[in-house]
């Protein structure tokens, strides 16, 4: 298996580099780092949390007839 020497590592970051340019790349990282934080708080805040109960309490039940059915029934 070949390994990639010295040179053809520094022709593919010239390559990112021009294609991206240097302001791009570091607001590609900032936003990569902002979506790990927001992240890790998720899965902190999710571990503190109680777990969510469900209601006892039925759902109320609609009644077979409309409001509109009930005016021209007569």
């Amino acid at each position: 298996m070949m390994q990639p020497s010295i040179w053809q590592i520094l022709i593919v970051a010239a390559l990112v580099l021009i294609l991206f340019g240097r302001g791009r790349i570091s607001e590609m990282m900032g936003d990569v780092g902002k979506g790990i934080k927001s992240f890790k708080k998720g899965i902190t805040e999710e571990d503190q949390s109680p777990s969510p109960t469900i209601d006892s309490k039925p759902a109320e039940v609609a009644s077979d007839k409309s409001p509109t059915q009930d005016k021209t029934a007569g």
